[in-house]
């Protein structure tokens, strides 16, 4: 019965579904532990050159977490003012989006004429009822608050003792067992899947600063207001691929709509941005980062939907991360066998 193959990928999916109910249970706990990890394997190389040259680990995890706070911070020092200044033009984007809406109620009425005439053929009724819940934005705040510094502060904390006891961790796993080829294949796991995340890290980091500059720059010569804001916004974006920059030119459409008084004066921004964007991930990233880092185009897109849908902008983050070490895993194995 063991030996079954239909009972054994009935137990397979229920182990899944199991999994991602366990995910989704735990995320309050789960999602900033694996963030830090994933923020760890940046951080941690730096930490592991502070102790060789004589600085105790705990002031060395420290130091890295103290200065992954300055960044945030400044980040969001960077961000604050003239994103609120943007917030505050938002009813004029918003008038403006209307207007263009407007110029196009000839193309609506069509569609609409015709999807009156599908429902008609199909027998359905055209009325749709939608209900609205009003909330407040004051309740909400005060409901999500403590749960969101709870997860800050676990997120702070799981990143100290990550960097920490990272050596500690190594040495663990080699010694659950004495057999020398299990110690070596686990030490080669480590060592493998440490070195490619830390680069892939640290690589996207550098290039995510580069197209940050790019976007600044392009946005400072088509005369964009606070060209800094959309650099720094496109560099953090760009974390999340393929969701991030979607998002970005959503962002510089609205922009568009703000300042721009044509149709082409509107689409420039997020046509430069696009362009820029291309430009990035078609030749820049595979280029840094290589063959060895290179994932299925559609696996990866597979991944960040799951995890978007699963854990919202954290696991966005660590979505190709996460993918990254499992293939290593699996490329291990492989080679094991």
């Amino acid at each position: 019965m063991t030996g079954d193959p239909v009972l054994r990928t009935a137990v397979l999916i229920l182990c899944v579904i199991a999994s991602v109910a366990a995910l989704d249970v735990g995320q309050v706990i789960l999602a900033p532990v694996c963030l830090s990890i994933v923020v760890g394997a940046i951080f941690g190389p730096a930490a592991d050159r502070l102790c060789r040259i004589g600085v105790p680990p705990w002031v060395s995890a420290a130091s890295m977490v103290i200065l992954f706070i300055m960044f945030i911070l400044t980040v969001g020092a960077a961000l604050m003012v003239p994103l609120s200044d943007w917030l505050d033009r938002l009813p004029f984007i918003w008038s403006r989006l209307q207007a263009q809406l407007i110029s196009w109620q000839g193309v609506f009425s069509s569609i609409g004429s015709l999807q009156e005439e599908l429902r008609n053929a199909m027998g359905r009724s055209g009325e749709v009822k939608v209900s609205v819940e009003d909330t407040s934005a004051v309740e909400s705040v005060f409901y999500f608050a403590p749960s969101f510094v709870a997860q800050v502060i676990l997120f702070l904390a799981s990143l100290y003792f990550f960097i920490l006891t990272l050596p500690n961790l190594r040495r663990s796993a080699l010694e659950l067992t004495s057999d020398k080829t299990h110690r070596d294949s686990i030490a080669n796991v480590f060592k493998t899947v440490g070195a490619r995340l830390s680069t892939y890290l640290f690589s996207i980091t550098l290039i995510n600063i580069g197209l940050g500059a790019a976007v600044t720059l392009a946005m400072w010569a088509l005369g964009v207001p606070s060209p800094p804001l959309w650099g720094l916004l496109a560099g953090l974006l760009n974390y999340v691929i393929y969701v991030g920059p979607a998002v970005m030119v959503v962002v510089l459409s609205c922009v568009g709509l703000a300042i721009g008084n044509t149709p082409l004066a509107i689409a420039t921004p997020p046509l430069v941005y696009l362009a820029l964007n291309l430009i990035e991930a078609q030749f820049i990233t595979p280029t840094v980062l290589g063959r060895t880092m290179t994932l299925n185009p559609f696996v990866v897109f597979l991944s960040i939907a799951f995890w978007i849908w699963l854990w919202g902008p954290v696991g966005g983050f660590i979505a190709v991360p996460v993918l990254l070490v499992a293939a290593t895993i699996i490329e291990i194995m492989r080679e094991k066998a």
